[in-house]
């Protein structure tokens, strides 16, 4: 059985940081690129950051780029999203995501296969 359990989100400041962790089960981790997405309340989902699956290669949305770092350990099943200089427009629902099996990495939601249910993240002003 598939599980993408997200963990690490809450309540900070703005200019704080969070580390978001989400643990993968019943699937070959390695050979997945792995993705954040995020969906503030009347919004739609938007994609955050991914990482490859075999190189590590990483890609960000302009609005995290710098402040956000996406990383995996495939030793542990665990991708990982440290989020740095948070703004109150980073509050939404954080979800991490797995992609087709040993697929490119993408930037849209119609390309991952595998979904957790969610963290909130909340930045207050």
């Amino acid at each position: 059985q598939v599980q993408l359990v997200e963990s690490g989100g809450g309540l900070v400041q703005a200019g704080g940081s969070l580390r978001l962790s989400c643990a993968a089960s019943g699937f070959t981790f390695s050979s997945y690129a792995m993705g954040w997405f995020r969906q503030a309340p009347g919004k739609e989902r938007e994609f955050v950051a991914v990482i490859n699956w075999r190189y590590g290669t990483t890609n960000y949305a302009d609005s995290v780029k710098g402040r956000y770092t996406i990383s995996r350990d495939n030793a542990k099943n665990t991708v990982y999203l440290q989020m740095n200089s948070l703004k109150p427009e980073d509050t939404a629902v954080y979800y991490c995501a797995a992609g087709y099996k040993y697929r490119d990495s993408s930037d849209y939601a119609r390309d991952y296969v595998y979904w957790g249910q969610g963290t909130q993240v909340t930045v207050s002003s």
